[in-house]
C-alpha cells in the first residue's frame, strides 16, 4: 500500500489545473529545446520551470524530463546540490562570449542595439558566475 505523499512532496494537481500544468510544462520544454540552439534564449529556467509544472501534475512526464539525455544531468545535479557544475559554467560563459561577440562585431545593429545585447549578456555570465552556485567536489555521472 502506498503510504502517499511525504510531507515535502504534494500530490498532483487535478482537473484543469493539471491539464494547465502539462501544457505550460511542454511549452516550458519545447523553449528549452529551441533556447539550446538559439543564441540569446536561455535553456535552465525553462527546463526548471518543466520540471516544476511535471512535478506537479505528471511524474511520467517528471521521469521523462529527468531521464532526458539532453537535460536529465542538470535536473538532478540542481534537485541534488541546487548548482551547476564548474565545467559547465565554463562552456556556458564561453558560449555566450562567443556568440554575442560574433553578433556585436558582424550583426548590422544600431549601437544603442549592440549596447543592450552586450549589457544583457553582462548581467547573463554575471548571474552565471557569481548567483548561480557550483558544485565543489560533486562526483562524474
Amino acid at each position: 500500500m502506498n503510504p502517499g505523499p511525504t510531507s515535502s512532496e504534494k500530490p498532483p494537481a487535478t482537473g484543469t489545473r493539471r491539464f494547465l500544468y502539462v501544457v505550460f510544462g511542454l511549452t516550458c520544454v519545447g523553449l528549452a529545446y529551441l533556447g539550446a540552439i538559439l543564441p540569446g534564449l536561455p535553456t535552465m529556467p525553462w527546463v526548471l520551470l518543466a520540471s516544476y509544472c511535471f512535478s506537479r501534475s505528471s511524474r511520467r512526464l517528471d521521469r521523462w524530463l529527468k531521464r532526458s539525455p539532453i537535460f536529465g544531468r542538470f535536473l538532478r545535479d540542481w534537485d541534488e546540490h541546487r548548482g551547476i557544475r564548474r565545467p559547465v559554467k565554463i562552456f556556458v560563459v564561453c558560449l555566450v562570449v562567443t556568440v554575442v561577440s560574433l553578433s556585436l562585431i558582424f550583426g548590422p545593429l544600431p549601437v544603442w542595439a549592440k549596447c543592450v545585447i552586450g549589457g544583457l549578456a553582462l548581467v547573463g555570465i554575471c548571474t552565471i558566475v557569481f548567483v548561480v552556485p557550483t558544485i565543489k567536489n560533486a562526483s562524474p555521472p
